[in-house]
């Protein structure tokens, strides 16, 4: 995504390089002009996507700016004017003539940040919120990724939980970047796919001639990831014995190779992850109960993608779009029955199993379209096929209600009420839809609900 291009235009030396540093933090691109002559010479070159101008200006008014830019140009971009309070009358009068807004000294450079946000939509880039680019739009993601900021620069030691396939790695590679040593390693180990006799090898390293076959020295996983961030998936498929050598690295930070007698000091941020319940596996005897305090400092709870439906349209969306990219092709729609099977399928695979579905459906679907049926084969009959550009549209609206009815009742196992309650309707407007739509009341499911 581009960078958003705003105009600043501001005769106040403090004021105008305030608010072109704030919004450069932001992540904006900013010109900012002192007078308003020079901002509409601007206007024809320069592809702003708002304006933000006092409304009293060296030259010419804001108003006056407003005004010659909408008569010489066609599609003006939204105009923000900052006004003492004894101008606010001004101000509603360009308000009145189609500004955006306006904002009186003195004001939050913060809500005024967010107003251009709103105003710009999506040419808002990536970095400038974390929360939306990079782990979601339901509520406990936005926590989540507003917490991180905080901790990434003090924690030692962060856990990471949450089911197969929620996106702990992305997370933990979130973490990473707002770490100080973003710039450093980010070295990822999965705990379970290492092999038990290489294992001490691969975390500590080996000298040359250590065992047969080393020909050489070799770093392991404390070393590379020095100064950076080492994260362990699934810790808790490490067996007891390398359990023991794993706390001890992390009391002392000092590792030895295989082989080697000189100890090496280690610095980085330990991040673990896991799916398991290490609390249970420490009752059991299978993980020690030391190491889990140790790295148990401060946990990080991912939920799993169906307690955070806000996020399954919006991750759609952005595979979607990522797909098309890497195949070099345009990118795909989604049919709205195909939008509905995905806001109320249950997603056992989480994250993870949403990305393989939609790159699935991606290439093997030939049309520019994606219907229920090309994301979920097992759908079969039950998905609405593509439709015919003679068939009227209240037939074709017929079988998007038809197709999410289904897509509710079998979220809700069936039950006549939880479902009615969930799409807004009665209990006999759905059985009334359900006549009219043929989708029949199948006893086993359906019976004494």
């Amino acid at each position: 995504m581009g960078t958003t291009l705003i105009c600043v235009v501001e005769d106040d030396p403090i004021m105008g390089e305030s608010l072109a540093d704030r919004f450069r933090l932001e992540g904006f691109e900013v010109d900012w002009h002192i007078d308003g002559e020079s901002a509409l010479d601007a206007f024809g070159s320069r592809p702003y996507q708002a304006v933000i101008s006092d409304i009293r200006l060296p030259d010419i008014s804001g108003e006056e700016l407003f005004s010659r830019a909408k008569a010489t140009r066609v599609g003006v971009p939204p105009f923000v004017f900052i006004t003492a309070y004894a101008s606010v009358e001004t101000a509603v009068s360009v308000l009145k003539s189609g500004a955006a807004d306006y904002v009186t000294k003195p004001f939050d450079i913060g809500a005024l940040v967010e107003k251009v946000r709103l105003l710009t939509g999506t040419g808002i880039p990536d970095q400038a919120m974390p929360a939306q680019s990079e782990l979601g739009v339901s509520e406990a993601m936005r926590r989540l990724a507003e917490m991180v900021p905080r901790i990434a620069g003090r924690a030692r030691s962060i856990l990471i939980t949450g089911e197969s396939g929620v996106g702990k790695e992305v997370v933990a590679r979130f973490v990473h970047r707002h770490s100080p040593g973003e710039t450093l390693p980010f070295v990822a180990v999965n705990c379970g796919a290492v092999p038990d006799t290489l294992l001490e090898s691969e975390f500590f390293g080996h000298e040359r001639g250590a065992f047969t076959g080393a020909e050489r020295q070799k770093k392991g996983y404390f070393e590379q990831a020095e100064g950076g961030t080492l994260f362990l998936d699934e810790i808790g498929d490490l067996p007891l014995s390398m359990q023991v050598k794993l706390l001890r690295a992390l009391q002392e930070r000092r590792i030895t190779r295989v082989g080697g007698e000189r100890e090496v000091e280690t610095t980085f941020l330990l991040i673990c992850a896991t799916n398991r319940d290490l609390a249970e596996l420490v009752r059991l005897g299978k993980f020690r109960e030391d190491l889990f305090y140790r790295i148990n400092i401060l946990q990080l709870r991912v939920p799993a993608l169906r307690d955070r439906p806000d996020d399954v349209l919006w991750f759609a969306h952005r595979f979607v779009r990522d797909i098309a990219g890497r195949l070099g092709e345009p990118i795909k729609l989604f049919h709205p029955s195909a939008e509905a099977r995905l806001a109320t399928y249950g997603w056992p695979g989480n994250v993870r199993e949403l990305q393989n579905r939609l790159e699935r459906a991606c290439i093997v679907c030939s049309g520019n379209m994606l219907f229920s049926s090309d994301i979920f084969e097992e759908d079969g009959a039950q998905a609405v096929p593509p439709p015919n550009m003679d068939t009227p549209l209240e037939g074709y609206m017929a079988a998007c209600e038809s197709a999410f009815i289904r897509a509710a009742l079998l979220q809700h196992q069936g039950h006549i009420s939880e479902t009615a309650n969930a799409l807004g309707i009665s209990r006999k407007s759905l059985w009334e839809k359900m006549r009219r739509h043929a989708i029949a009341a199948e006893p086993h499911i359906l019976a004494s609900k």
